[in-house]
């Protein structure tokens, strides 16, 4: 069994630490709005695979409280990048494997900058995962994690997808990062976007309007084909089928429960947005490979308008 630090203990963290540790891990939470909580009732978690109460998590205050593990399971904001460092640097010992599961483009780079690249994985879910009352979690669909590896080491995967083996999670292995990160993409894009650029709306209110269907089947062949020439462009030889993938994430969204979207969360609660990691970034590979991405141009562009004008509201 490993001993694992949840970094960002929000709604994904909590719940994929939970599973870690109901497979008998040794799980510390790092928390903070939830702290006194979860330390009076444990953690809760709601979920369609079963729940789970930790009557005695392991929680702490700080990092430092934690110390070094064998994983650390990242799962700030991409809004957090740079508190991140010295959020996870006291739990790093000499063989800590960091495993971010994060939305965004080019989060693993930089955090390969601070740690070593062969320390660091991403880890891909795709779930609806909200927050109930403080030290509860819910988890409403869906659920399963993509392990990749940042420099696509086979080794390495298989040691990430190890760690996964005996809990409630179903888990992938993909050989290369960069493509499953640009497919996990692929939905956030256009879901996070235009549930909020919509006015704040569930996931089903997009697709039950033939506007705004529209609209995310052609954000998502925007960024696809920006993933595939993104790709070329790294020397790689992994190719996202833009077809399959649309037919795929526009299924599973049909059937899926009327979800609300992290990004969509923080703009109706007035929060900062993950605007630059999850649409920006894409945005300035397209411009730099010459990719053509009209939609991707116009929801990014509205989406740091409404960051930025929530950012005004706030007095930031």
């Amino acid at each position: 069994m490993s001993r694992v630090a949840v970094i960002g203990a929000g709604a994904v963290g909590c719940y994929y630490g939970a599973r870690l540790a109901e497979a008998g891990h040794e799980v510390h939470f790092l928390m903070r709005r939830d702290y006194d909580a979860v330390r009076a009732s444990g953690l809760r978690i709601e979920s369609v695979d079963g729940d789970v109460h930790l009557e005695h998590p392991l929680v702490a205050r700080s990092s430092a409280e934690i110390g070094p593990v064998d994983w650390v399971l990242c799962a700030l904001k991409a809004t957090a990048i740079e508190e991140m460092r010295g959020l996870v640097a006291p739990c790093v010992g000499p063989s800590t494997r960091i495993l971010l599961i994060m939305n965004g483009l080019g989060l693993e780079e930089r955090v390969a900058e601070w740690f070593g690249a062969a320390r660091v994985f991403g880890g891909l879910a795709f779930t609806c995962i909200n927050r109930g009352a403080p030290g509860t979690v819910q988890h409403l669909d869906y659920g399963p994690v993509t392990i990749a590896h940042l420099e696509d080491d086979p080794d390495e995967i298989a040691a990430g997808m190890a760690l996964w083996a005996d809990a409630k999670v179903k888990t992938l292995a993909a050989p290369s990062l960069l493509a499953a990160r640009w497919a996990k993409l692929a939905w956030n894009i256009p879901f996070n976007g235009l549930t909020v650029t919509a006015g704040g709306v569930t996931t089903d209110r997009v697709l039950g309007q033939p506007g705004l269907r529209a609209a995310a089947h052609a954000v998502m062949r925007e960024v696809i084909a920006t993933g595939n020439a993104d790709l070329a462009a790294h020397g790689s030889a992994e190719r996202l089928d833009s077809d399959a993938i649309v037919t795929d994430l526009i299924g599973r969204t049909d059937v899926m429960t009327a979800y609300r979207p992290s990004t969509m969360i923080d703009f109706v609660d007035g929060l900062p947005m993950e605007v630059e990691a999850m649409f920006g970034e894409p945005l300035r590979r397209a411009q730099a490979i010459g990719v053509d991405t009209p939609y991707l141009a116009l929801i990014t562009a509205q989406m740091r308008s409404l960051d930025a004008l929530a950012t005004e509201r706030r007095g930031g």
